[in-house]
């Protein structure tokens, strides 16, 4: 994330894989403990990093009913492993 670039112009977050929004995640965590932006940015920043935090958990989720799905349908294979 460039640290010059306004909000509104990156990609809205629905957009992106899990590596692409927590890797911006990560920068916004860090940008905001740095203290050093304007209310109006930070508030702008935490609310971009809300989204982007909602983005991962819903595809950690959809990752977690697809392995539930998975295991439901190949019961034989957890048989395999134990």
């Amino acid at each position: 994330m460039n640290d010059h670039a306004p909000v509104q112009d990156l990609p809205d977050p629905s957009t992106l894989g899990y590596e692409q929004a927590r890797d911006e995640l990560v920068d916004i965590v860090s940008r905001l403990e740095g203290g050093r932006a304007p209310l109006e940015a930070t508030l702008e920043l935490w609310e971009r990093g809300e989204a982007l935090a909602a983005r991962c958990r819903s595809i950690l989720e959809d990752a977690q009913a697809r392995l539930d799905r998975t295991q439901q349908q190949a019961p034989d294979a957890q048989n395999l492993q134990a």
